[in-house]
């Protein structure tokens, strides 16, 4: 019953700010509104608003106004919301008669393994059955993670896309998945709208000053010594697409070893022994490479859009971040000020895809109209939105959103291509692609934020002086190795004690393990700087 409290008080204090907001407005003056919660920038939220209006007036010729609700990231997102529907889910089992709450109604609801015959499992059917609502439309923006965390609690339901548009979900157009990455929901309760990749945006000129020879390519170059207090980063536990290009990392150095690992001219895949220790050896090495990165990064913020927006300035040379926020930065510097400082690349091999989705709420308010929203979304007018440049024909009002987005068909459309942002782009013809293997990381992907956050965000002062000491001394050997000894966060553990800590029933056993990985690692690197200065 704590958790309910404190979920609830948490999600009252998140809403207080728009829904106490003075009533507007747009909405008042249009004939329909649609509300929708969304990560997405402003610029998004305004060329989108502005073209699903005026491509609803032509389909129905009524006025609409987009409410848009915003706020942070997709974790603040999906708190939100794990507090509104238990509120309100809560209001409506408590109505029934004879029905009370309890810490098992409160859990089940939300769980699809309830055991079939208990309390759990009649409130899961319950809440399957309702219309129980947080008063939102839709769910726009975030990574397939997120959506599909949303879907298995009920909160996202069918907004029958499928059944309507067959012709869309089909390998030419909106392929089921691509190089690892699902792209819509068979059960059609989230369905991908643009494509997010990962990647490094840099300033020139800083990286220039620095004295390396030339911008970023791959993860591994933020790890250079040259780039110490210069990188920008955000935090993995607030940031999903940061988050998801940590993971891109991983992934990235468990296929480099299995790739070495594998015999020449191997005919087949890998045996599981070999697959598992490449693996276990590239978590490792993945792990090893964000510490040093992180031992070079300036901060770490709350905030992903911060990162290109402070190499835009010079506070830092570079930065990891999704690809639409490192090319939007740098069409906007080009743009003012008539310079290519800011550069954006997605290193090769290094980074997946991953669909951009939006889901229906259960119980949305404005049903008719948030099913119209998506059907724009996903309709070859609403596509264009994302990477035709501004002032074209189709294309958006005044932003270019230097978005990819998910149909297949927008890259084979040849009259497009005069008016693309990016014709250059066509994420579905990559040399090299990351193929994504969500056996690997998938249910380790919390674990692996929190990793980070124990590891290089909380102990940050300290590992930052360690790695500063051991430069200073000239990587000796032992101080390097007491920096970069992870037994304590090895995949094993991740699978373990980590995996069980944020799983279980109790929060505090979350709480508990952060505060003794944390002071293990902050005693770590304090000896590792000693090592340093005494060698």
């Amino acid at each position: 019953m704590k958790r309910v409290l404190i979920l609830f008080l948490l999600a009252a204090t998140l809403a207080l700010p728009f829904w106490l907001r003075p009533a507007r407005e747009a909405g008042a003056a249009a004939d329909d509104t649609v509300v929708i919660i969304s990560p997405h920038n402003e610029a998004i939220r305004h060329e989108y608003g502005l073209a699903f209006a005026r491509w609803y007036r032509a389909r129905t010729g009524r006025t609409v106004a987009v409410d848009w609700r915003s706020l942070g990231g997709t974790s603040e997102i999906a708190r939100y919301l794990e507090g509104a529907y238990n509120n309100a889910f809560k209001n409506l089992w408590i109505s029934r008669p004879g029905q009370t709450w309890s810490a098992e109604v409160q859990a089940g609801f939300i769980n699809p393994k309830a055991p079939v015959g208990t309390p759990a499992a009649a409130a899961r059917a319950a809440f399957l059955a309702s219309d129980a609502g947080c008063g939102l439309d839709l769910f726009f923006g975030g990574g397939a993670f997120d959506f599909k965390a949303q879907a298995a609690a009920g909160r996202l339901v069918d907004c029958g896309m499928l059944h309507a548009h067959p012709e869309w979900f089909t390998a030419a157009v909106i392929p089921p998945a691509y190089a690892g990455e699902d792209y819509w929901d068979p059960s059609g309760r989230w369905v991908g709208c643009a494509l997010s990749a990962f990647g490094i945006v840099f300033n020139r000129d800083e990286v220039a000053r620095r004295g390396l020879p030339s911008p970023p390519a791959q993860w591994a170059d933020l790890a250079d010594a040259r780039y110490l207090g210069g990188v920008a980063l955000a935090d993995p536990t607030k940031s999903g697409s940061i988050a998801k290009a940590f993971e891109n990392l991983i992934q990235q150095q468990m296929q480099a070893r299995l790739t070495a690992l594998t015999p020449a001219g191997a005919a087949g895949p890998a045996d599981k022994i070999t697959e598992t220790r490449a693996v276990g050896e590239g978590w490792v090495a993945g792990l090893r490479m964000l510490q040093l990165i992180s031992a070079n990064a300036r901060y770490f913020t709350d905030s992903a859009q911060k990162v290109p927006i402070d190499v835009a300035a010079g506070d830092c040379a570079a930065g990891m971040c999704i690809d639409s926020y490192g090319r939007q930065q740098a069409e906007a510097v080009t743009r003012r000020a008539g310079s290519d400082r800011v550069g954006y690349v997605s290193p090769v091999g290094g980074t997946v895809c991953s669909a951009d989705p939006i889901g229906l709420l259960r119980g949305a308010p404005h049903r008719t109209v948030a099913l119209a929203f998506i059907e724009f979304a996903l309709s070859p007018e609403g596509q264009e939105i994302w990477n035709v440049r501004p002032g074209t024909p189709g294309g958006p009002e005044q932003y270019a959103l230097r978005r990819l987005p998910i149909r297949r068909d927008f890259y084979t459309d040849a009259a497009l291509g005069p008016r693309r942002s990016d014709p250059e782009e066509n994420p579905y013809a990559a040399a090299s692609p990351l193929v994504y293997r969500a056996a690997w990381t998938g249910g380790v992907y919390r674990e692996l934020s929190f990793i980070i956050r124990v590891m290089d965000i909380d102990p940050h002062p300290e590992l930052t002086e360690a790695w500063r000491a051991i430069l200073a001394a000239g990587r000796p050997p032992a101080a390097l190795a007491a920096l970069q000894d992870l037994s304590a966060v090895d995949y094993a553990a991740a699978n373990g004690r980590i995996h069980a800590a944020l799983t279980s029933k109790d929060p505090a056993d979350e709480i508990r393990l952060a505060t003794e990985l944390g002071t293990a690692f902050r005693a770590q690197y304090r000896h590792a700087a000693e090592l340093a200065r005494t060698r």
